[in-house]
């Protein structure tokens, strides 16, 4: 049995913009700074990649301004000497097509030292070998698709790439530990499972099935649906004719919301689970049900010691935007790029391209105290930290009601 802390979690924060750099097309952001700081070498940058606009926007500019708030601070406390940070925030669209152009201008920048980025895993597979290519640390605050980092067969793992590294866990985690909730403790053990094609989706989908059979379940349907789908009534007639007593989503609020409204329109008053991609209030906004479920990585950042600074920080800075569910994770991933960048150039040291070896070297051996906590890589360029946290939509806001490391 697992020993863990029933806790609540909302996370609501408020937010500003980036700012427009002047006379280019250039946007650039996070740059604070102080007076007392020696920053005679010039401007380095950290950039990120992420969906700015669109349906995952909400995501998106969470980790944007997170990382800014990381560099602001760094700046303020002349963490890497001699140089002024900024950050430059590419909009990926939460497309691999517009993130590999996105991972293509930042890896041309020889005074890009690093990426926080990307959200989607789909989009990750484009933008990691760009990156890889010209030596440039990429460390994403919420990928969770397991090939990223070992590949696909994982019974044999091999490092897919030296230059990408992750914060938070992955699926072959979170997928189980849904399992785990949905049929132990919840009981449910007629599960119907729909998800929409996606590396992120169809990955997290089939690593809950995997478990949630082992656990005693029986898998009464599976369907998919697109990301741009709007009416489900064909595949919800088809899942309601299994006689399901829960629905399991791979996918992202954008289609889990609605289509866990258009379940109870059809009499499907079974609750619907999905990951971390569902986390978010849009969910709810979006047609999301009292009792659906979701799992996400980490504990949740309103209760977690460690974050109370990085909460209050935040809150400091005005963002309009909420720091959402990877705002912590995109905190922690700056942090380690801007600490390996300081220890690479050490007091008097001068950045070049030639440093980016000894930098790769200094984030894989990292190991810090960050707002999710103890952050560190292991050598496929995993996060070590396995905590995970299962929501349920009670009063129209997500509350944690179980949340602890995976155990096996």
């Amino acid at each position: 049995m697992l020993n863990r802390t029933v806790k609540a979690a909302v996370v609501v924060m408020t937010g500003a913009l980036a700012l427009a750099a002047c006379g280019t097309n250039k946007t650039e952001s996070g740059g604070g700074g102080s007076a007392s700081c020696d920053q005679s070498k010039g401007t380095l940058t950290v950039g990120v990649i992420a969906p700015l606009t669109g349906n995952l926007s909400a995501l998106g500019l969470g980790i944007q301004h997170s990382a800014e708030l990381a560099v602001a601070e760094a700046n303020e406390k002349c963490t890497v000497k001699g140089y002024k940070l900024t950050v430059d925030p590419e909009d990926d669209q939460a497309t691999p097509q517009v993130g590999a152009q996105a991972a293509t201008k930042l890896s041309s920048d020889s005074n890009v030292v690093g990426v926080v980025g990307t959200l989607n895993s789909s989009v990750a597979q484009t933008v990691q070998p760009i990156l890889a290519g010209k030596k440039v640390v990429q460390i994403s605050p919420a990928n969770t698709n397991p090939s990223l980092t070992k590949g696909d067969n994982l019974d044999a793992p091999k490092r897919q790439f030296p230059t990408y590294f992750r914060v938070c866990t992955t699926d072959n985690y979170q997928g189980p530990d849904a399992a785990d909730y949905l049929v132990k403790k919840a009981g449910k053990k007629k599960i119907a499972i729909i998800q929409d094609g996606k590396t992120y989706g169809k990955g997290l989908a089939d690593a809950f099935a995997k478990r949630a059979q082992t656990d005693g379940a029986q898998i009464v349907d599976q369907e998919q649906v697109g990301e741009k789908d709007t009416d489900f009534s064909g595949v919800l007639t088809k899942v309601k004719g299994a006689n399901p007593d829960a629905i399991y989503y791979g996918g992202e609020y954008p289609v889990a919301g609605p289509l866990s409204k258009q379940a109870a329109g059809l009499g499907l008053n079974v609750p619907v689970m999905g990951g971390d991609g569902i986390f978010d209030p849009k969910f709810i906004d979006l047609g999301g049900k009292e009792g659906d479920l979701a799992t996400s990585v980490g504990a949740p950042t309103d209760q977690l010691d460690s974050a109370k600074d990085f909460v209050k920080a935040y809150a400091a800075k005005g963002y309009k935007d909420p720091y959402a569910a990877y705002g912590a994770f995109s905190y922690d991933a700056a942090n380690a790029i801007i600490a390996s960048l300081a220890a690479t150039l050490g007091d008097g040291g001068t950045w070049s391209d030639s440093q980016r070896d000894k930098l790769l070297t200094n984030v894989g051996s990292y190991k810090g105290n960050g707002a999710t906590g103890s952050v560190a890589f292991d050598q496929y360029g995993d996060s070590t930290n396995k905590v995970l946290t299962v929501y349920q939509v009670t009063g129209k806001e997500w509350k944690a009601v179980q949340t602890g490391p995976f155990e096996g």
